[in-house]
C-alpha cells in the first residue's frame, strides 16, 4: 500500500487527539484512505511535557524544516493557534509543495487570500474541515452538498463556551460570573476567555463560512460583534417571560446582492432549533433557494471531536476528493463573487429593547414619540417592578464603592432609587445608575442624603416591529438621553 507521509505542527489538546488517531488506528484509517497514513514527525516546543497518550520520542522535530524538508511528507496538519507563526510555516510547506490540513480559523480567516493564492500557485490543497464547529461537518456540507443551491442565509451557534454560559444562565438561573466559572472550572473556557465570550472566536468562524458561502472577503475584525459578556440576567428572564431565550448568533443574510455579517446575542422563539442547542454543542442552520432549512448540529469543540474533523480532511487528500473539491470550489479569490458587506444601518429586524427609567407617568410616552418619530413601530410593552440595586451589582460582582472608584471619584452612585425585585445577574455598568452628585462636596463617599429627590427605577421592556438598524440605533442613543432615563438602554435583535 502506497504510504502518505504526515507532519504534525502542535501537539496540544486536538494535535494529540490527531496523534492519538494516526498511532492508534493506522489500519482502519489506511483502509478508508487506500494509503498507508504514517506520522513521520510532531513539531513541539517542549518534548518533555506530559501528553494524554504515550508518544514515541522519535516522532518529535523541534525545526520546521525537519518536516518540510522531508520527501516522504506530503501533508503538513497545522494545529499550533496564533497566525503570525503558523503563517510563516504553512507558506513554508506549501513552497515545498506539501498539502496543508489546518483547524486555525484565525489564521484561515485573517491570511485566507494570501494562503489560497499561493497554494493555486504550487499546485497543493488546503483543507481546514476542523476550523469551524469542531465535529460539525459544516465545511464540506456547504462546499460540496449544497452546491445545487444559491445560499441565501446562515444562522449558527458557533461557540460552544458561549452557549455554554448562556444555557446555565437560562436553564439554571446563574449570573454570567457563575456560569462562567463553572464553565471554567470543567474546561469549557479558557482562564482568559475573552475571544470566546467577546464574540471574536464566531466572528472568525463567520468569516470562513461567508466565503464558502458567498464568496465575500472578510476577516473577522470587519464583522459586526456583540459579546455575551453584557448580557444580564435581568434580560434572560424578560426574555424568557416573552416565550424567548436569548443565544450568541453568528449570522449571514445574502440581500439585493450585499451580504450582511454580524455576531451578537439574539433573541430566538424558544420552540426554534436553535434555541434549544444546549451546553456546549454548536449548530448551524443553513437556507438554501432549492433545499430550504437545513440544520446541523454536534460537538463544536474538544480533543477528539476536532480531530476526527482533521484526519477525515487527511482521509480525503489520500483518494484525491479534496483536490477536486478545492479546484472546484476556488475560495478566497481576490475578485470574491462580486457581493458586497451589507452596511449594519441598512439591515432590517425586530428589536428588544429594555430601559431603566423613573417610575412616573409620562415615560411610557416619551420613549414611544422617539422611536415613533424614526418610524419604530412598537408591538408590545412590559413594566415590571423595582430593581434591586443590591442584587444588580452583585450580578456584576461590584461594590457602590468600587464602581464610585473606578470613574474617578467624581460621580455617586443613586443606592436609593433601584429597589425592589430580585434579579441577579450580570452586565456592563449602566451610566445612568452613576448619576452626577448636586454638589462638589465629598464626591467619593455618597449619603443617602444626596439621592433622597430620585423616584424609583423600573424597567420598561418594549419588542419593535421589523425597523433599519440605524434608525432603532439612532432612537437609543436619543432615549438614553431623555429625563428620566436611567441608563444605557439594553436592546437585541429578536428573530421570528
Amino acid at each position: 500500500m502506497e504510504l502518505m507521509g504526515v507532519g504534525l505542527l502542535g501537539c496540544g489538546t486536538v494535535g494529540s487527539g490527531v496523534a492519538e488517531l494516526l498511532l492508534q488506528y493506522a489500519d482502519r484509517l489506511s483502509k478508508r484512505a487506500k494509503r498507508r497514513l504514517e506520522l513521520k514527525y510532531i513539531l513541539v516546543r517542549d518534548r518533555s511535557r506530559k501528553r494524554p497518550i504515550p508518544i514515541p520520542e522519535k516522532l518529535f522535530a523541534s525545526d520546521i524544516a525537519t518536516i518540510i524538508n522531508d520527501k516522504q511528507i506530503e501533508v503538513v496538519i497545522e494545529l499550533m493557534g496564533g497566525v503570525t507563526e503558523a503563517r510563516h510555516y504553512v507558506l513554508a510547506a506549501i513552497q515545498q509543495g506539501k498539502h496543508i490540513v489546518t483547524a486555525n480559523k484565525a489564521l484561515i480567516a485573517e491570511c485566507g487570500i494570501e494562503l489560497f493564492e499561493a497554494a493555486r500557485q504550487h499546485g497543493v490543497t488546503i483543507c481546514f474541515e476542523a476550523s469551524v464547529a469542531g465535529g460539525v461537518p459544516i465545511i464540506g456540507t456547504l462546499a460540496q452538498s449544497m452546491s445545487a443551491n444559491q445560499l441565501t442565509g446562515i444562522q449558527g451557534i458557533l461557540n460552544g463556551t458561549s452557549n455554554f454560559i448562556l444555557s446555565s444562565m437560562s436553564d439554571e438561573g446563574k449570573t454570567y460570573g457563575e456560569a462562567l466559572q463553572e464553565a471554567q472550572r470543567m474546561g469549557y473556557a479558557e482562564a482568559d476567555p475573552r475571544l470566546d465570550v467577546d464574540g471574536s472566536d464566531a466572528a472568525h468562524k463567520l468569516a470562513i463560512l461567508a466565503q464558502i458561502a458567498f464568496g465575500i472577503n472578510v476577516n473577522g475584525n470587519s464583522i459586526e460583534r456583540m459579546g455575551i459578556d453584557k448580557v444580564h440576567a435581568m434580560d434572560i428572564r424578560f426574555a424568557s417571560e416573552l416565550g424567548y431565550t436569548i443565544k450568541m448568533l453568528a449570522e449571514g443574510w445574502l440581500t439585493e446582492g450585499e451580504v450582511a455579517l454580524h455576531v451578537a446575542p439574539v433573541l430566538l422563539r424558544k420552540t426554534e432549533m436553535l434555541a434549544q442547542v444546549r451546553g456546549v454543542n454548536n449548530a448551524i442552520q443553513v437556507i438554501g433557494d432549492v433545499v430550504g432549512d437545513t440544520l446541523y448540529q454536534g460537538p463544536g469543540a474538544g480533543r477528539m471531536p476536532t480531530a476526527s474533523a482533521v484526519v477525515a480532511d487527511l482521509i480525503d487528500l489520500a483518494i484525491g476528493r479534496a483536490q477536486k473539491t478545492f479546484d472546484a470550489a476556488n475560495l478566497w479569490t481576490p475578485a470574491g463573487r462580486g457581493y458586497s458587506q451589507r452596511p449594519a444601518s441598512k439591515v432590517h429586524s425586530r428589536f428588544y429593547l429594555r430601559v431603566l427609567v423613573e417610575d412616573r407617568p409620562g415615560m411610557l410616552a416619551d420613549v414611544a414619540r422617539v422611536l415613533a418619530d424614526r418610524s419604530i413601530s412598537i408591538a408590545s410593552v412590559i413594566q415590571h417592578e423595582a430593581v434591586d440595586f443590591e442584587a444588580y451589582l452583585k450580578g456584576m460582582n461590584k461594590t457602590s464603592a468600587q464602581l464610585t472608584t473606578e470613574i474617578g471619584n467624581k460621580t455617586t452612585i443613586n443606592r436609593s432609587n433601584i429597589r425592589g425585585g430580585s434579579f441577579a445577574g450580570t452586565g456592563t455598568i449602566l451610566p445612568s445608575l452613576i448619576q452626577p452628585s448636586n454638589s462638589d462636596a465629598n464626591l467619593s463617599h455618597p449619603t443617602d442624603s444626596n439621592h433622597e429627590h430620585f423616584n424609583d427605577i423600573v424597567p420598561l421592556v418594549i419588542m419593535t416591529h421589523y425597523a433599519p438598524t440605524g434608525n432603532f440605533r439612532d432612537s437609543v442613543s436619543l432615549i438614553d438621553h431623555l429625563p428620566g432615563v436611567k441608563g444605557a438602554a439594553v436592546y437585541y435583535s429578536v428573530d421570528d
